[in-house]
């Protein structure tokens, strides 16, 4: 139902009629009224208001007023949203009213006016049903009217009125006329204030003021608020107006430069070409913040002349702009059985990186929300790491792309040049996202390993923004100097080794190892991918070429022997050439490639085994090496010469690896008597340590046992096995620590026809990562004192005596045979004896 509210427009927009003052005596108010509750309004004496009527206490009250033809009073409500109000919900000052028209405008909806008479103030409610009745007290003005200073603020009144009505051309001109008329200083105030556009509570404060004074200064002050709101207002919509008039107009004459242009047959191409970036800036959906600057200086490209430079270098940073992919997204392949069998396909072993790239997309399509992960694979070269990136692209249905990282010394290649240079670019980064044309390629950041620093910065450290998860969804690059979201991305990093990384860089990425792969492997690779893809290569196919696995086999023992597959793909692009050209020939026979094919194509072997070859003669010891290349066989020779007992080290070692020597000598001393060695064979001996390959620099602790061994061998005239090679770091007291890179030694030991391997005992756990092929083709001694190393080591027992190791008994001298991968019963029992 409606409810008891002003009717029509609002009270500024056309000033109530006021009646003279004074149509009641204050004798002829009753001392009991019906009270009509008013909401949204406040109902002064003099004042005529229309209202509509719905509430059903209210018709009930006008029905029996206008039967009885008696006043009312209105009263205000303090909360417009109660329905059915009682004493405490009305304010305590009301006007007495008469209802002078009344006409009903439907069932239960009726619409009066009523006439404001006087005041009153409501002392207590009488009657709450059927309508509202309260006892009442007539209230009239205190001050009289005929006080001068109430006539001069009667003057100051109406002079603040006409200012408010020219203010609001909407009032009608009457307004001021009806202002002028009034002479009685209390109507005119309460004229005002029904008409002044304030909040109810103000207007009820005019009403409750019985002061005449007081009441023509509250309302002076609210008039002369109005009129400071109405002045800033109208300032305000003149200058929004001038601005809007000012770019209407230039927006207007250059509509009608363009028609003229295009009249005359002059339209430049300029124009259309800026009419086109527009075009292009519009549908690049770029972020608020982003649009804004791009506007900005599209508004600037228009003013400068075309034959500028700074026309062109505004040209060309909007094209960039307008060239990146801000919102444009490739949509992921999430079927998880289409990626595996994609990586299957295209890469052989590498497990790990399969694994974790599964993962990250059955995640992906739980969290659809996810942020691009960022891996980083290490290993030696020519193990698939790059070719990877591609394969992982395809298995999610990205873009790929390449960014080479290598010899990148100066940070502006990652973050850019500022536009201020003269040939400025973005960064690679940004350049590579404009390539890839979607906000979530695949970037591989190859070799990143081999960033450089000097003085124009340290990409590396530009690297961390990129690179962090938490940052990189607002990368700035210097070029563009607005936020670029990266953190859709997946990010593959590979490097050879992690050591020239720095920490922080480090640790924003997830690593991942991917060492050597075994005989097995690489001749598994190569049949499935090397040698379709070389056929492909140089135009063969199977009708013309066959390669049979003693073939393979030959080609990975004999002919290259790495961690990778990049030689061995060389090798048989050798074997596809010499077919290529019998076929370009003429001869179209098939031909099949066997082992003594190879030999006749590639001539002799490459690598043979020169581990017997080396371990002829005592002194000579065969240790594991981890290098970037994926692992290699360390040989150490020892002599010794007549002398005054110094050592010498050639071979280009590091601090470590001399220490280490150091170290192996001075427990060779103290285990002399037990060894059968001279306790003095210092005094009239020089030695001599070697580590061939000398161009190459060797650093660590992980050659300690294999020095000691060499050593040993050399002083007590036993060779060491030549199928068996070592690697731990050595102390003083004999013990066998543990070192790192065990998979890629092992693979190495492998790679070169070793048949045992002495690993420090802490180690037996890394040989989880060591492929089953190498696990059962070779036998592993573990040992946690060197004594033990020693028996496993060298062809017989060293020790002649145990009382000369720990005291008591005679040492036979027993080949060691047999060894498994917990060491022989022999070796067992022989370690014991020496340590106890």
């Amino acid at each position: 139902m409606s409810d008891e509210k002003k009717k029509g427009s609002a009270a500024s927009a056309m000033p109530t009629a006021m009646a003279p003052p004074g149509l009641i005596n204050k004798e002829d108010i009753p001392q009991v009224l019906p009270i009509l509750p008013l909401r949204n309004s406040v109902f002064f004496p003099g004042g005529v208001l229309p209202l509509a009527v719905g509430r059903q206490k209210t018709i009930a009250l006008i029905k029996d007023a206008v039967r009885d033809d008696q006043v009312i009073g209105v009263v205000t409500q303090r909360r417009a949203e109660e329905e059915d109000p009682g004493a405490s919900d009305l304010y305590t000052m009301g006007t007495v009213a008469r209802i002078v028209k009344l006409l009903k405008m439907g069932e239960d909806n009726y619409s009066l006016v009523v006439q404001g008479l006087a005041r009153f103030r409501v002392l207590e409610l009488v009657q709450e049903a059927p309508y509202l009745k309260a006892r009442v007290d007539a209230v009239e003005d205190k001050t009289s009217a005929e006080n001068v200073e109430v006539e001069a603020l009667g003057i100051n009144l109406k002079k603040l009125a006409r200012e408010v009505i020219e203010l609001m051309p909407e009032l009608p001109a009457a307004a001021t006329e009806l202002v002028e008329s009034i002479t009685h200083p209390g109507h005119l105030a309460d004229l005002i204030a029904a008409n002044v556009d304030v909040p109810i509570e103000e207007k009820q404060a005019v009403l409750e003021t019985v002061d005449l004074k007081a009441r023509m200064k509250l309302v002076l002050e609210l008039l002369n608020r109005k009129r400071e709101i109405l002045k800033l207002s109208n300032k305000i919509d003149s200058a929004v107006k001038g601005e809007m008039s000012k770019t209407q107009r230039e927006y207007y004459l250059r509509q009608q430069l363009k028609a003229i242009k295009e009249e005359l047959g002059e339209m430049g191409e300029e124009e259309e070409e800026l009419d086109e970036l527009q075009e292009r800036l519009k549908k690049a959906g770029l972020p608020p913040d982003v649009e804004k600057v791009a506007q900005k200086e599209l508004n600037r490209l228009k003013t400068i002349p075309a034959a500028s430079s700074e026309y062109t270098v505004a040209r060309t940073y909007l094209d960039w702009i307008a060239d990146l992919p801000w919102a444009k997204l490739s949509e992921d392949n999430l079927d998880i059985e289409n990626a595996r069998q994609v990586l299957d396909k295209d890469h052989f072993g590498i497990k790990k990186v399969k694994k974790r790239i599964l993962e990250y997309l059955a995640v992906r399509k739980l969290k659809n929300d996810m942020r691009g992960p960022i891996l980083c694979l290490v290993g030696p070269p020519g193990v698939g790491k790059t070719s990877l990136g591609q394969s992982v692209a395809r298995a999610t249905g990205r873009k790929f792309v390449r960014l080479s990282l290598g010899g990148v010394r100066d940070e502006a290649e990652i973050r850019g040049h500022r536009r201020t240079y003269v040939g400025a670019l973005p960064g690679r980064f940004i350049q590579s996202m404009k390539k890839a044309g979607t906000k979530n390629p695949v970037m591989m950041l190859d070799e990143i390993d081999k960033l450089g620093a000097d003085f124009r910065g340290d990409p590396s450290a530009a690297l961390l923004e990129v690179l962090d998860p938490e940052q990189n969804n607002s990368f700035s690059d210097h070029y563009l100097d607005v936020a670029f979201d990266l953190s859709k991305v997946m990010f593959i990093a590979t490097a050879n080794q992690l050591d020239p990384v720095p920490g922080p860089l480090r640790d924003r990425m997830e690593i991942i190892e991917l060492s050597g792969y075994t005989f097995e492997e690489k001749q598994q690779i190569g049949r499935i991918h090397l040698v379709p893809k070389q056929l492909k290569e140089h135009g063969l196919s199977p009708d013309h070429i066959e390669i049979l696995d003693d073939a393979l086999l030959i080609l990975t023992t004999a002919y290259t022997r790495e961690a990778g597959v990049r030689n061995l793909e060389r090798r048989i692009a050798d074997i596809c050439r010499a077919v290529a050209v019998e076929v370009a020939g003429g001869k179209m026979d098939k031909q099949t490639i066997n082992g003594e094919r190879v030999k006749e194509i590639l001539g002799p072997e490459t690598f043979y085994s020169e581990v017997a070859e080396r371990t002829e003669v005592p002194g000579v010891a065969t240790g594991l090496a981890w290098t970037a290349a994926g692992g290699d066989l360390l040989f150490i020779e020892a002599t010794k010469m007549a002398g005054k007992g110094g050592m010498t080290l050639t071979g280009q070692l590091g601090d470590v690896m001399k220490e280490s020597a150091t170290a192996a000598l001075s427990y060779l001393r103290s285990k002399a008597e037990a060894l059968g060695i001279n306790p003095n064979f210092l005094e009239k001996t020089d030695l001599h340590l070697h580590f061939p390959a000398g161009s190459i620099p060797k650093d660590g602790p992980s050659a300690g046992v294999t020095i000691l061994t060499a050593l040993t061998s050399l002083l007590t005239g036993i060779r060491v096995r030549s199928d068996t090679a070592m690697t731990g770091e050595a102390t003083l007291r004999g013990l066998v620590l543990p070192v790192g890179g065990i998979k890629e030694k092992v693979l190495a030991a492998h790679r070169a026809g070793i048949k045992r391997v002495i690993l420090p005992e802490r180690c037996r756990k890394d040989l989880v990562d060591v492929p089953d092929q190498a696990k059962k083709e070779l036998e592993f001694i573990f040992a946690t004192k060197m004594d033990e190393v020693l028996i496993a080591a060298l062809e017989s027992s060293p020790f002649k005596n145990t009382s000369g190791a720990q005291g008591g008994g005679e040492q036979p001298q027993t080949p060691l045979a047999g060894a498994t991968a917990d060491g022989s019963p022999e070796i067992r029992a022989q370690a014991a004896e020496a340590r106890n």
